[in-house]
């Protein structure tokens, strides 16, 4: 038996010492490349459920003529191909000038708010740069707005915005004495102000947040060499730190704007159900078109269509900002 076990050992050695380890690498390599996929899936499936699935829905329920009479059973609805997207885009139509005109004060919102809120952001965030006293506490109350639920800010400001009692005509009308009589802020003209207005003070602080992380990674010494030549503080802004904030800016910027355009919490909170036509914006008036008027085709239609110019634009903006990022580069 000795000598048979002698005469095997040789034999095995003669196999090359990766042999067996070569499977083993092989799944081991597979468990680690798979691993981060398998932890995804609980939140793909998520994703699935909780987006992409009612926005398939809603797709296909564009192409139905989907009112009151089949909300028990959508899927018996007939097929309207496209006529609920060509109602929705004949602007000479009731509903597609309706449209137009709410997606014309959208767009003027958006971009007025956006604005204002990346200045203010961005004027707070340089600020908040130089240590001094109190800073920190400035900080937080900064960031109030930003913390506090949706529903109880706006509510806040509509008691704010009443035209008997509310605290903007006390200040305005009572003590500056600014205007000539109470305004309504929550109906007519006045409403679009006042939209912005909660807006704004809701959005900044998130651009104050943003702008002032983004602020950590510039290094002090570009600001020294920049004083001991010469540089005063617009100039240091502008050619050291709007420069080095440009990959924030653009990811802020495109962000703000998505949130904002899609925003209906706000308006809805502020004016109820039926927003005034100043105030109209897409996001309120699909509401209404889908569960107001019970045009479910219809308001499924103007969605489709606002995604697809959400999509357009959310293209057209990433490949601006990469052609420009290549030419600086």
């Amino acid at each position: 038996m000795t000598t048979t076990a002698q005469a095997e050992r040789p034999a095995l050695r003669k196999n090359p010492p990766g042999a067996a380890r070569g499977p083993r690498r092989r799944t081991g390599r597979i468990r680690r490349v798979g691993l981060p996929y398998l932890l995804l899936l609980p939140a793909l499936f998520l994703e699935l459920l909780v987006h992409l699935v009612p926005m398939v829905i809603g797709i296909v329920m564009s192409f139905k003529e989907l009112t009151q009479f089949y909300i028990r059973d959508w899927g018996a609805a007939p097929w309207s191909a496209l006529d609920n997207y060509k109602v929705s885009v004949d602007f000479d139509a009731p509903v597609g000038e309706a449209l137009l005109h709410s997606f014309l004060v959208t767009i003027a919102f958006t971009l007025l708010s956006v604005g204002l809120c990346w200045l203010i952001g961005t004027a707070a965030a340089v600020f908040m740069q130089d240590a001094f006293r109190g800073r920190g506490l400035l900080r937080a109350l900064f960031l109030v707005p930003y913390a506090l639920p949706v529903y109880a800010a706006v509510i806040t400001w509509v008691f704010m915005f009443q035209h008997d009692n509310g605290l903007v005509n006390h200040v305005l009308h009572d003590q500056l004495g600014l205007t000539d009589k109470p305004s309504f802020w929550l109906i007519g003209d006045n409403s679009f102000i006042a939209l912005l207005t909660v807006s704004v003070w809701k959005g900044w602080p998130f651009a104050f947040l943003i702008v002032m992380a983004g602020l950590q990674n510039i290094p002090g010494e570009l600001y020294e060499a920049a004083a001991l030549d010469g540089a005063g503080v617009w100039q240091q802004i502008r050619r050291i730190t709007l420069p080095s904030l440009r990959p924030v800016n653009q990811v802020l910027v495109l962000v703000l704007f998505l949130w904002t355009f899609n925003d209906f919490n706000t308006p809805f909170v502020l004016f109820g159900r039926t927003a005034p036509e100043a105030a109209d914006l897409i996001s309120v008036h699909i509401y209404q078109a889908s569960f107001v008027t019970w045009n479910f085709g219809t308001g499924s239609a103007m969605s489709v269509l606002l995604l697809l110019f959400l999509l357009l634009v959310t293209g057209g903006y990433l490949a601006l900002t990469s052609r420009g990022r290549r030419k600086a580069s």
